[in-house]
């Protein structure tokens, strides 16, 4: 199969490719019910040492850089409680996280959440994290540009390889809030 968007050698429907996914995204890409079909996301096996955005677009291709997005998580503070959410933005731009993140969570502060935290709660390897199979109940905030796009390139789960998806697949997902500006 040859992918969608980039210069890839080893590209497959992501249900075929169960086994090189984390179990939380195995098991989005297994029940899926979106709109788009499951095999329309595909997985294509990349270095694990090249998983890093700068990295990554030296290897694959600069040209990816307006067609790639990084989901990160966050936590927002309030009154003594946490709360975590996933933001999901372009690759070139940067997370609103003191503006429209802490506006959206309704909290007093917002920041990136640590490492530990990210990796325990999603059940994914930092550097891979991925909106598809986030815990159920965290609002996934996504910038508009990223929904705008025919494909977009995300993380497995895992720092090796990555999912092409179509990006308004990302408006579907579970707890989805589309959001102008989030990415700046």
């Amino acid at each position: 199969m040859r992918a969608p968007i980039g210069d890839f050698d080893h590209a497959t429907p992501a249900p075929d490719s169960l086994d090189a996914l984390t179990r939380p995204v195995a098991d989005a890409v297994r029940h899926w019910r979106g709109s788009v079909p499951a095999d329309r996301i595909v997985y294509v096996d990349t270095e694990p040492e090249w998983a890093d955005t700068a990295v990554f677009l030296e290897h694959y291709g600069k040209d990816l850089l307006d067609r790639s997005a990084n989901c990160v998580v966050v936590a927002g503070k309030r009154g003594g409680e946490t709360s975590l959410a996933a933001c999901l933005v372009l690759s070139a731009t940067r997370v609103d996280v003191n503006g429209a993140v802490r506006r959206h969570l309704g909290a007093r502060k917002a920041s990136f959440a640590p490492m530990d935290t990210a990796t325990e709660e999603t059940g994914m390897e930092y550097g891979g994290i991925t909106p598809i199979g986030l815990p159920s109940d965290w609002p996934l905030l996504v910038d508009s540009a990223v929904v705008d796009l025919p494909y977009v390139l995300v993380g497995s789960g895992r720092r090796r390889g990555k999912l092409l998806v179509p990006g308004k697949v990302f408006a579907e997902l579970p707890n989805a809030v589309v959001l102008e500006g989030l990415g700046v």
